[in-house]
């Protein structure tokens, strides 16, 4: 039987609970289905900035209200905003349940956004771009992304800029609100020691001055490549080599996660083995895959000494020349092996759990359980493996490098290598 159960409120609200009898506490949020993507570019930073200023006050708790109020009870309150979703959630003792519900329905239909909030806060989060800018294994993913989309929403940083954040209004804030954070548009989503019955009444109470639910147009990605060079002094160069990957809706969304894994996933991965382990060419370097709604991105990032590129790089496009050619049963299994494991054991912590089903309930209108999920895993063979390697590898290259880079070869270099 499902721990799972789903009710829709007559105003376009989902209300979701992964009921856990065994253990003692509830992590619960709310789930708006828009991220920095849906900005428009000459406000690129609201959605972050929203969600720093919800924490800044309502009508009935100041900011300092809104932080003790929660660990008053021992519980921890967070939030993230992403690309496509943005998400404000709790983690505490399960008779602590109505306290959040209170508390997070209070900061997403209440917050007051005080000016002088406003302005504190602009420091703070330019305080943040600075931050980033300073982190070269952390910007370069900026620049990845302005180069594979440019132009657009997709490819905008997240936090914005600083030419952009402190300019940005409070009004920009508000109105950004009132367009987006509706029913319809939203989850509410628990997992933990709770009664789904119970929960959803006091979500009807609590979640009634929710603006009108409005339509907005999704900007549709359009994935370029190039390169985005970033000469800079630093003891290394970091450099992001990456291709159209895969969407989060796909049928071959399971196979680019497999993919990833046996590609540079883990320390038996083959970038691991062959370019740390047997060369020692870098201390860090894996491949990621990340999925939205209608398009992906799969990349190698790797930080290695200057004086190493001229070897790293060629060896990187190796391992991906022959991937598909070179592929064995045993390494499939080990990495689907782990795609499993990871999804199971993220079943255990409350909080991963419940982002989980409530990114599920957003991007595809429902939340798959886990034996769908392994199923899914589980059809991945060596021949849609092959056909993912195929899409993604023979598409248009990115580029993204920062550092010292004047042993680094060009972009053309790197797709010929690729193309053998």
């Amino acid at each position: 039987m499902t721990s799972i159960q789903i009710t829709t409120l007559p105003n376009g609200l989902r209300v979701a609970t992964d009921s856990v009898p065994s253990v003692d506490s509830v992590a619960v949020g709310v789930w708006i289905g828009v991220g920095a993507r849906h900005e428009d570019l000459a406000y690129n930073g609201t959605a972050h900035m929203v969600e720093h200023m919800l924490f800044k006050g309502t009508k009935k708790r100041d900011a300092r209200e809104i932080a003790e109020v929660i660990e008053n009870v021992g519980g921890h309150m967070n939030a993230y905003t992403g690309r496509e979703i943005t998400s404000y959630h709790i983690h505490l003792l399960k008779e602590d349940l109505p306290l959040a519900l209170d508390v997070l329905s209070d900061i997403v239909q209440h917050s007051t956004m005080p000016e002088d909030e406003v302005e504190r806060e602009r420091g703070v989060i330019l305080q943040e771009i600075g931050m980033c800018a300073d982190t070269p294994d952390d910007i370069i993913f900026d620049h990845y992304f302005e180069t594979a989309y440019p132009d657009q929403t997709l490819g905008a940083p997240i936090l914005g800029t600083t030419e952009i954040i402190s300019a940005m209004q409070r009004k920009t804030l508000m109105d950004y609100v009132e367009k987006f954070y509706t029913p319809q548009n939203m989850v509410v989503c628990a997992a933990g020691n709770l009664d789904h019955e119970t929960f959803v009444a006091q979500v009807a109470e609590q979640f009634c001055d929710l603006p009108a639910d409005k339509d907005f147009d999704k900007a549709v990605a359009a994935y370029k490549g190039g390169e985005n060079r970033a000469e800079k002094d630093l003891e290394q160069s970091h450099i992001i080599l990456g291709f159209k990957g895969i969407s989060r809706l796909s049928d071959q969304y399971y196979a680019a996660q497999v993919l990833s894994n046996l590609l540079g996933g883990g320390m038996a991965s083959r970038l691991f083995q062959e370019i740390r382990e047997k060369r020692g060419l870098v201390y860090s370097i894996y491949s990621f895959h990340s999925a939205f709604l209608d398009c992906g991105q799969f990349g190698v990032y790797a930080g290695t000494g200057p004086d190493k590129l001229p070897e790293l790089v060629p060896v990187v496009c190796d391992e991906i020349v022959k991937l598909a050619d070179t592929l064995t049963e045993e390494e499939l299994d080990r990495a689907k092996a782990q795609l499993r494991a990871t999804t199971l054991m993220a079943r255990e912590s409350m909080m991963r759990r419940v982002d989980q089903n409530a990114k599920s309930l957003i991007f595809r209108g429902k939340i798959r359980e886990s034996a769908e999920i392994i199923e899914s895993i589980n059809n991945v063979d060596m021949g849609t493996t092959k056909d993912v390697c195929d899409a993604i590898f023979n598409g248009p290259v990115t580029l993204a490098a920062n550092g010292p880079l004047k042993q680094l070869e060009s972009l053309e270099s790197i797709r010929k290598r690729l193309a053998a």
